[in-house]
């Protein structure tokens, strides 16, 4: 059984055919999901995929939505953490690739939401697009629980530095590309015991669904594309990795 630590269950793209999707993955053997909020706009979007699928849930204030952040919503993001109890606070990080996205403004609120991580004594799930340094700087200064660094992209030395910190880090579609060299080498050569599986769906399709939104069943396979590159049983995979998810995420 596997567990897709990073879900946007409630995105639009799944709408017409969201049940079957995910009715399609619990019978590959996906047993779980964690759906992160990205704005305070889809809160309760992701509150009913708890209620409907049975899913876990995160919330948090993503950076690539910065426009749509107000200073009030880190109040009703608190309120969200304290009343509906989610497995963990995200998705929040730090986005240094997509241009216009004001990097003080995005570490204040990173900043904001760590504490907020620390309040509630909840994992973190991190966004870290090119700001690896920039998101370790923050975690040494505000220290949280842990979590995962999701999509993780980085070198050897920042994939131990967030492992360091008691984060593990999250492999899906881009792993399953021969070109991605670096992503692959890190998923076949990094301490089993700090790695976690996640679709991202319906963003970072695999190798084999490109130009359609990447759906959680796509989960089982990257889970495969791991075993091969470690030379290791299917079996072994899935246990290590649930086993992880489970560890990181206590909430599951």
């Amino acid at each position: 059984m596997f567990i897709d630590t990073h879900l946007h269950l409630d995105a639009a793209e799944f709408d017409p055919d969201r049940a079957a999707l995910w009715q399609q993955a619990r019978q590959a053997g996906v047993s779980q999901a964690i759906v992160p909020a990205v704005s305070a706009a889809n809160f309760a979007a992701v509150g009913r995929m708890r209620s409907e699928f049975g899913v876990a849930v995160a919330y948090g204030l993503h950076p690539m939505y910065l426009a749509e952040h107000q200073d009030e919503h880190l109040l009703l993001l608190a309120e969200w953490l304290e009343r509906e109890r989610p497995v963990a606070v995200g998705e929040c990080g730090l986005d240094l690739f997509v241009p216009g996205l004001d990097p003080v403004r995005q570490q204040a609120l990173l900043l904001a939401q760590l504490k907020l991580a620390r309040r509630f004594d909840l994992p973190v799930i991190l966004h870290v697009r090119r700001a690896q340094d920039q998101v370790l700087k923050c975690l040494r200064q505000v220290k949280v629980r842990g979590g995962v660094a999701h999509a993780f992209n980085g070198s050897e030395q920042q994939a131990q530095a967030f492992i360091d910190l008691g984060f593990c880090l999250g492999f899906g579609g881009a792993m399953t590309y021969q070109g991605s060299q670096r992503i692959r080498r890190l998923a076949a050569s990094l301490p089993l015991s700090a790695l976690v599986l996640e679709t991202d769906g319906p963003d970072i399709p695999p190798q084999w669904a490109q130009g359609v939104p990447n759906q959680p069943v796509n989960l089982a396979r990257i889970a495969a594309e791991l075993a091969a590159l470690r030379g290791m049983p299917l079996e072994d995979i899935a246990h290590a990795t649930t086993a992880n998810a489970r560890r990181i995420f206590p909430g599951l």
